[in-house]
């Protein structure tokens, strides 16, 4: 096995591309002791810390571990969390995460997070921002699975180039998708391609404004007083609603909030991902109690 993983993985400083194909996929359950972590497999660098319980026992506060802090060139991510009935988990990240550049090979790097939700389950994907270097190579992809009656609230957060640096993204490509099905059927669909061919949407005004964050949060789905071919009311969420669009105007960039099916949306661009982040931390606020009946408890990692 070890001369399998040493073959798996060149030295960052090498010619030729690494090739980390890691994986961690982790098992909820519901126990007498609350929402607990009943399985967890992993190869390669991904990892988490055991879940911590600032609300009580019934909800899992878990930090996702990445130690090299990057994909490089080869390199591919799957995560995987299967949360069993009546259980709530929400998943975050200490740190940004990183797509460096890429090699003179373009070899992709390739991040899959594969979310399934069992009835009557809450899931929350709150990772902190993903930083694309100039000139990455990148698929970034996000797959939800919701049975009866369970719920998500996710966001994205990504930099495209270093700002800070005034470096922007450069000749690279990326392919971000955010899917959600609820018991098998299609519900949400958002993707966003950047190529040559597509890379005016960085200073378009209805691409990115020439702002280098671009971010989305979606929850639901919420219950629904109308037509179920027409989804959510939106006189009946009309106070959420008012709310997150405040919180939108507040804020000194280009952000709204929407509903789509039974799914609301806030979308956001901006020059600097803290506020972006104190934005969708404060939209999150309001949805929790509204969608899941549960004050917002932010993880103890976002202060530190």
């Amino acid at each position: 096995m070890k001369t399998h993983n040493l073959a798996l993985k060149e030295e960052i400083g090498a010619e030729k591309s690494s090739h980390w194909h890691a994986f961690l996929t982790l098992g909820f359950s519901k126990t007498a002791r609350g929402t607990v972590l009943k399985t967890c497999d992993h190869k390669g660098p991904l990892y988490v810390q055991k879940p911590f319980y600032p609300e009580g026992k019934d909800t899992a506060h878990v930090y996702l571990l990445h130690p090299p802090g990057g994909l490089v060139s080869g390199d591919r991510l799957t995560i995987t969390a299967n949360l069993a009935e009546n259980t709530h988990v929400l998943i975050t990240t200490p740190g940004a995460g990183r797509v460096y550049r890429a090699r003179e090979d373009k070899s992709l790097q390739h991040q899959i997070t594969q979310l399934n939700v069992a009835k009557n389950s809450l899931m929350e994907w709150l990772p902190q921002e993903t930083i694309l270097y100039p000139n990455a190579n990148t698929r970034l992809e996000n797959c939800i699975e919701l049975d009866d009656n369970a719920q998500f609230i996710g966001w994205e957060i990504t930099c495209f180039g270093l700002p800070a640096n005034k470096q922007d993204f450069g000749d690279g490509h990326a392919e971000q998708g955010f899917q959600i099905r609820q018991n098998g059927r299609l519900k949400v669909r958002e993707r966003l391609v950047i190529d040559n061919a597509s890379r005016n949407i960085f200073h378009g005004k209805a691409g990115l404004d020439s702002k280098p964050i671009n971010g989305l949060m979606i929850a639901g789905p919420f219950p629904s007083n109308a037509d179920s071919e027409k989804g959510i009311d939106e006189s009946c969420h009309e106070e959420l609603i008012s709310k997150l669009r405040l919180h939108c105007r507040d804020h000194t960039s280009l952000s709204g909030a929407s509903l789509v099916g039974d799914y609301i949306m806030v979308r956001s661009v901006h020059n600097d991902s803290e506020q972006m982040k104190q934005l969708f931390i404060q939209c999150w606020t309001d949805i929790r109690p509204a969608l899941m009946k549960k004050t917002a408890c932010a993880p103890r990692i976002w202060a530190t």
